[in-house]
């Protein structure tokens, strides 16, 4: 198999996405609105991942179409109220249909694992014409997203096998985590007002620092400046 040729439209599925959500977030921010999405990353898996899940579902390279998160687009968000509304922005989207959705908030999975899955086809515009290329959405907190780096490490680490103890103590942190996202909602309105404050307070900083317009570029600036002080 030519696995570059095969990667490229997950490669330039997920440049778009990536884009166009970062695109989201910066209209939320210009708006003065808070942004359900914080951070937004993607990775397309690796081929010894890839070779190893076909093994684990019975399948051959054939059958390759068949992994469903061959293409990854992990969304952080602040808090659990954001997830969902990140869920109903893409389900309104014209250039994604949306094949399944799983909810591991409301059905936590025994390890203590909380994330919202969405597995959907991206309508990808290339210059053959328009293909359909399935993109797995993970959508977090970022408690939610440091347990789960710290699972998917340790579990690495172990083979899939983490002992018992181990396991006892990540249940414990993932109890941790979910009261921490419960108590950032409690105040979820201070915390965005804040926030806001902040980066209303960020934006009047940097526009004090602009160079005046009479000027384009930091000698010609400089220069004016100095030369001023040395006639006073």
């Amino acid at each position: 198999m030519e696995w570059s040729r095969y990667f490229e439209p997950y490669e330039l599925a997920l440049q778009e996405l990536k884009i166009n959500l970062r695109g989201i977030r910066k209209q939320y921010k210009t708006k003065g609105m808070h942004s359900p999405i914080e951070f937004v990353s993607g990775r397309i898996k690796t081929i010894p991942s890839i070779i190893d899940k076909l093994d684990k579902m019975g399948l051959s390279i054939k059958s390759i179409d068949e992994v469903y998160d061959i293409a990854g687009i992990r969304i952080n968000c602040q808090f659990v109220e954001d997830i969902y509304a990140v869920v109903e922005l893409l389900s309104k989207r014209q250039d994604l249909d949306i094949i399944e959705t799983r909810d591991y908030i409301i059905n936590q999975r025994e390890s203590g694992y909380k994330s919202y899955h969405i597995h959907a086809y991206y309508h990808l515009e290339t210059i053959d014409g328009l293909k359909k290329v399935m993109v797995e959405f993970q959508i977090r907190t970022l408690a939610m997203n440091f347990w789960a780096i710290i699972e998917h490490s340790l579990n690495y680490k172990y083979d899939d096998q983490i002992p018992e103890e181990i396991k006892d103590r990540l249940k414990q942190a993932a109890e941790a985590a979910s009261w921490l996202d419960a108590q950032m909602s409690a105040i979820r309105d201070e915390i965005a007002e804040a926030q806001q404050t902040f980066e209303k307070r960020q934006a009047e900083d940097r526009k004090d620092l602009e160079l005046p317009t009479s000027f384009t570029t930091n000698e010609d600036y400089l220069t004016k400046k100095y030369k001023g002080d040395e006639t006073q």
